[in-house]
């Protein structure tokens, strides 16, 4: 690990990781900071909730290497104690039901960042793979709650139209926590140049997933493509508003992919991934070091590299968190 990696703060703005200790350690083997950890994605309500006391329970557990992360000092602090922070996230809204009530309980409970939508209608708006008929009005009074509380609002599997409302919708910074562009190659899940284009004009973030089927050499890739699908970024809107968001599925069988591709877990197929391997170089999270070490490679300077592995989500998450 080189003293940049070990000495910047390193933040994975989404992990879906099966999260026992295994993945924990290697977090700390990857000198991982803080990660936005999904604890819902078709799971209501109750379902969240049993997620969320499982990893508050993990948290309390492994505390000699784990720390909840409710503000960004708590990152600051994990970083200092040689801990990994955990930043509760969903992907889907599915979990507010139609109770904006619930939006305040679970900001209490330590989420920080909401996808609007997982690929499909919602009560908010629509996914990335189906018609997209925008942002509900439920939707705008969701956004308007998660503003108001302090949640991150995320639209990285959300469609263009219903993105686009809610760029358009929010008070506060946005994000596309994990994609990729459009111009390396085309997918349902990435986005054109014009969506990052919109959404670093509104005062937006993108961070840039290394999920293969996402980058341009899909299976066959490896630590030096997914640089490059963050450089195109970086090219396109500019250094300080892109980040990591890795997508990281460690320790997961071909299972968990079947109930993510499947609407509500157990519908109609959305896609089909065939066969997804991290890049090589960076297949697992203990690996992390490696991208840092691409970077410095290609000639990045010390300032873009601080900024991308971490600051600029310090940046984000102090605007939006801080209420």
């Amino acid at each position: 690990m080189s003293n940049l990696h070990e000495n910047s703060i390193i933040i994975d703005g989404l992990n879906i990781s099966k999260f026992e200790r295994s993945v924990f350690e290697d977090m700390r083997k990857g000198g991982v900071t803080a990660v936005n950890c999904t604890v819902s994605v078709w799971e209501d309500f109750q379902k969240t909730i049993d997620n969320i006391a499982e990893m508050k329970q993990q948290i309390r557990e492994y505390s000699e290497i784990l720390t909840l992360v409710r503000t960004t000092d708590d990152i600051v602090r994990a970083k200092k104690e040689n801990k990994t922070g955990i930043i509760f996230g969903f992907q889907n809204s599915y979990a507010f039901e139609d109770n904006l009530g619930y939006i305040e309980v679970f900001k209490e409970l330590g989420v920080n960042v909401v996808q609007l939508c997982y690929n499909t209608q919602n009560l908010v708006g629509t996914g990335c793979y189906e018609a997209d008929g925008g942002l509900s009005g439920y939707g705008r009074e969701v956004i308007q709650e998660m503003n108001r509380v302090g949640i991150l609002v995320d639209l990285s599997h959300v469609g263009a139209k219903t993105s686009s409302d809610a760029i358009a919708c929010s008070k506060k910074t946005v994000t596309y926590s994990h994609c990729c562009p459009s111009g390396l190659k085309e997918h349902p899940r990435n986005k054109s140049d014009e969506q990052l284009k919109e959404i670093a004009d509104a005062n937006g973030f993108v961070g840039v997933t290394m999920f293969a089927p996402f980058l341009k050499r899909g299976a066959d890739a490896n630590v030096d493509d997914y640089l490059e699908a963050i450089e195109y970024v970086v090219d396109l809107i500019g250094e300080d508003k892109v980040g990591i968001g890795t997508d990281f599925t460690q320790g997961y069988s071909t299972e968990f992919f079947d109930w993510i591709t499947h609407d509500k877990g157990r519908y109609r197929r959305l896609t089909n991934f065939d066969k997804v391997v991290n890049p090589e170089g960076i297949r697992t999270i203990g690996e992390f070091p490696n991208l840092t070490a691409a970077m410095e490679r290609a000639g990045w300077s010390e300032s873009r590299i601080k900024k991308v592995m971490g600051e600029n989500w310090m940046r984000v998450f102090g605007e939006v968190w801080n209420v």
